[in-house]
């Protein structure tokens, strides 16, 4: 956003200053992503009062700078100069003001003038100079702290920062409690479902004076996307190999970090084919994917994990017939390379802080095996090995073979295979009827189809399935038994039985 940015005084004695403020300002790289400064005699011929004019403006700039010199000015209001006037509207609006003193001694300042830098000085830090040259360093000094300040700079990663406007009551302590569970039980996290959520933030460092961090919104905002817009996945599906309109399907995708990856791989996991073996061996038919599905979901995890979160971007996951394509708004860290991606490697976070809860609810890994994993899955079904890329972003692309799936648990490619299901059942609960060969709990059922997240799994996969009296409750009279587990009801065996090749 860029913000206006006043620098007062009229005076003859300062025009070479102000002119080179607002030439600096105007010419740094950095400063200007974040500036445009208004000068009063930049200002073309109007047929309005010159006060008003200057007044209005510092009511619409967001930071006013004030040059003070020796000359106080000629009043214009009463008995105060056009300076005064804007200092005093400046403070009565509330504005940050950064005020700087040309010279040392007060010898020859006219005493209105003198009077007005120590009435400043009692509000704010002044700070002096002695010509344009000293002017220039301290400006730029004081609009860089003043960024930092404002976190408009970071000197730490984007999701350590404080997320503005948020407080503790956008996090909900629900998905907090859930959270700490999956992580005590994937990676035996010290803390318990009682904890305080406060308590369970600070262990994770998500708070910053007491507010949340971009990192604790992303992971158990309520409304994630009310703070960054950007958090979406954006996902489509083409028949084709090329961008083409109209889009088959297409989903955009909204919720938090743990949401938004399962969301994605169900996506794409829907419309890839799958290959389903028979029942000979169990009671649990072996199901293969075209894309193993630990691929799918770790070049989801990746993008969503390591994007530039302060970008206008979002990630972007597309299906074509030939290739799935994973696109975020990022690039790599400086100590990594495309071709070190592709060889053992250390693990370098973009945002640590939203990659620490990943890889205690088992999403990620520390390591920096994820992609050396992806590679090695490929190449254990015959796939060729992931590309990487960096364009305008970071692109993960996975090539597609259809009949490896089939050849996975046939040994034998088998046409009759098709992406297609019954309007009536989704391929979420489709996923789930495969993994229901034996009764299970939710979390067992849970495990089975690959997802982390519970309530994603609930809404998506047990109540349609539920609903559909394709599934049922072993204790129905008890829906919240801590021994409830679910199996097929016998439509539902019917179901499978008639779409045995069904994904």
């Amino acid at each position: 956003m860029i913000e206006r940015l006043f620098i007062s005084s009229v005076q003859k004695e300062l025009a070479e200053e102000r002119r080179a403020a607002r030439d600096f300002v105007q010419g740094d790289p950095l400063l200007r992503r974040f500036f445009e400064v208004f000068l009063f005699e930049d200002l073309p011929a109007a047929d309005r009062r010159a006060d008003q004019v200057y007044l209005d403006a510092v009511d619409r700039c967001g930071l006013y700078v004030g040059l003070f010199g020796s000359e106080y000015g000629s009043p214009v209001s009463g008995d105060k100069s056009p300076t005064e006037l804007e200092f005093d509207r400046a403070t009565a609006r509330h504005k940050p003001r950064l005020i700087f003193v040309k010279g040392e001694s007060e010898q020859s300042r006219d005493p209105r003038m003198a009077a007005l830098i120590r009435r400043a000085g009692a509000e704010l830090i002044r700070r002096r100079f002695r010509d344009k040259a000293g002017l220039i360093p301290a400006l730029y000094a004081s609009l860089v702290e003043y960024l930092v300040a404002g976190e408009r700079i970071r000197t730490g990663p984007f999701d350590a920062a404080g997320c503005p406007g948020a407080t503790p009551r956008d996090l909900s302590a629900e998905k907090i409690r859930h959270f700490v569970g999956v992580a005590r039980s994937e990676r035996g996290f010290p803390l318990t479902q009682k904890t305080p959520t406060r308590a369970v933030l600070e262990h994770l460092h998500l708070l910053r004076a007491g507010r949340p961090t971009h990192a604790a919104i992303l992971l158990f905002g309520r409304e994630p996307q009310k703070f960054l817009s950007s958090s979406i996945v954006k996902c489509a599906h083409f028949h084709g190999t090329e961008v083409e309109k109209p889009i088959p399907s297409y989903q955009v995708y909204r919720g938090n970090t743990f949401a938004l990856v399962d969301q994605a791989v169900d996506f794409v996991l829907s419309k890839i084919n799958l290959a389903v073996g028979t029942r000979a061996a169990s009671t649990q038919a072996p199901v293969a994917y075209e894309i193993p599905p630990e691929v799918v979901r770790e070049a989801i995890v990746n993008a969503v994990a390591h994007r530039d979160y302060a970008g206008n971007g979002s990630v972007q996951v597309m299906l074509f017939a030939d290739r799935l394509e994973v696109w975020n708004p990022g690039t790599l860290p400086p100590s990594l390379t495309l071709a070190r991606l592709r060889r053992p490697h250390g693990s370098v976070p973009g945002n640590p802080l939203l990659a620490e809860p990943l890889y205690l609810t088992g999403y990620i890994e520390r390591m920096g095996t994820g992609t050396g994993d992806m590679i090695r899955r490929c190449r254990a079904t015959g796939l060729p090995e992931p590309e990487f890329a960096l364009t305008d972003g970071f692109v993960t692309t996975v090539r597609r073979q259809p009949e490896k799936a089939f050849k996975t648990v046939t040994g034998r490619t088998t046409p009759e295979v098709t992406p297609e299901v019954t309007p009536e059942v989704t391929p979420e609960v489709t996923r789930l009827l495969l993994a229901c060969g034996q009764p299970g709990s939710r979390r067992e059922l849970q495990e089975r189809v690959g997802l982390k997240d519970a309530d994603h799994f609930r809404l998506a996969y047990i109540l349609p399935a539920l609903t559909l009296g394709l599934l049922e409750m072993t204790i129905p009279e008890k829906p919240n038994s801590r021994l409830q587990k679910y199996r097929l009801t016998a439509q539902g065996r019917v179901w499978l039985a008639a779409h045995p090749s069904r994904p």
